[in-house]
């Protein structure tokens, strides 16, 4: 089964479902493990594609051999990367506010223009309605408007370079004070973004912490398979080593099509006493998860019992911890059983399993021993013809 999944890179979402965490988590370090295997073979035959319409990747190295890089602010001559970013802000700040300053130009010299021809307008007016009123052709008194004429244009083209000083002076003021919002507008833009850049930091080191704890698991994980292996061959439990397996051929009467796939009984002894004819008091037959739970709530830790799964074909082992309940997949596909991802081990019949880890706990990191079978309560178990 494992085999498979590894060859697939692909597991059914029902079966992964009837996975515990510990199992979960070995599967998914072997897959990683298989898909950097194939990477790693397929680099060593074709280190560097030259085959025309694939594209390549040659990096630019240095006088000491390694790859060139530059970082802007490191290398020799660069200003110090804060004050580089000091210098950008700055002239940011500075273009925006002109921008800005110059249309405000642009709208105070409209106004301006508009408002001392108007005046302008509105004192010929006055001149000519003067003149009209007079009626007289004396040259001084022509000559005394000319002159007055020329007196109040001077007065307000005075009074019109006056206002445009005291609007320019006002545009420099509001550029400069926009400058000063704009920079520390930036500013706090920086600092926010140095808080996004701190939590992302965060966050990946707990990335990081979680995937390095995964692969303590993975690590214990395989140490506790050597020693397990280590175990069994002393106990004489291995396949090939124990001279207890024997492949059975499969016939209509020995199988259960309850399922998916095929569980074999009779000639493998699964579920049965290791040394009698006895069905074992912790096989349940076909039961649910939730009835297994139900079953080990009151029982004691370290209670356990088997059952076939309702959902995949195969057995699992649902155990009783200090504060819940732990469920096995064990790994019945070939000529041996095993729980998957998690015990290397093959034993022979589903009893060698069993009292195997009656001595050997089935993970180091949760120190499961099973210790006490759990014994069915009213009515008889759900066989399901699986003895038949």
């Amino acid at each position: 089964m494992l085999q498979q999944i590894l060859q697939d890179m692909y597991i059914e979402p029902d079966l992964l479902g009837e996975l515990n965490e510990e199992q979960k988590q070995i599967l998914f370090y072997k897959i990683r493990e298989e898909q950097v295997r194939r990477w790693n073979e397929r680099e060593s035959r074709d280190p560097i594609p030259n085959i025309r319409g694939q594209r390549g990747i040659r990096w630019l190295l240095g006088s000491d051999a390694e790859v060139w890089v530059w970082v802007m602010g490191e290398a020799p001559g660069d200003k110090p990367y804060e004050e580089i970013v000091e210098e950008l802000m700055e002239e940011r700040a500075r273009k925006q506010a002109q921008r800005e300053a110059q249309e405000l130009r642009r709208v105070k010299e409209a106004e301006i223009e508009k408002k001392f021809r108007d005046a302008m307008a509105k004192e010929k007016a006055r001149f000519v309605a003067e003149k009209w009123r007079e009626e007289t052709d004396d040259r001084k008194a022509a000559k005394q408007e000319e002159e007055e004429e020329d007196r109040i244009r001077e007065e307000l083209k005075k009074c019109e370079e006056e206002e445009r000083q005291r609007g320019e002076e006002e545009i420099r003021q509001t550029e400069e004070r926009r400058a000063k919002e704009l920079y520390i507008s930036l500013k706090q833009e920086e600092k926010r973004g140095d808080r996004d850049d701190k939590e992302w930091q965060e966050q990946l080191q707990r990335s990081k912490a979680a995937d390095e704890e995964m692969k303590c698991k993975a690590r214990r994980a395989r140490d506790e398979y050597k020693r397990q292996s280590l175990r069994a061959i002393e106990k004489g439990l291995v396949a090939g080593l124990s001279g207890l397996f024997q492949k059975t051929h499969l016939n209509g009467s020995s199988q259960n099509r309850r399922h998916s796939g095929v569980i074999e009984q009779g000639p493998r002894r699964a579920g049965y006493e290791r040394i009698s004819n006895t069905i074992a008091p912790w096989f349940h037959g076909i039961i649910s998860r939730q009835e297994s739970e139900a079953l080990l709530m009151n029982a004691s830790e370290g209670s356990f019992l088997v059952r076939v799964s309702e959902r995949i074909w195969g057995y699992t082992l649902s155990y009783r911890t200090a504060s819940g309940f732990k469920h096995f997949l064990i790994d019945a596909s070939g000529d041996y059983y095993s729980f998957l991802g998690v015990d290397q081990n093959r034993h022979a019949t589903l009893a060698d399993l069993i009292d195997f880890h009656k001595e050997e706990v089935i993970t180091t990191s949760g120190g499961e021993l099973l210790q006490e079978s759990c014994r069915l309560k009213g009515s008889s178990p759900d066989y399901g013809g699986l003895f038949q």
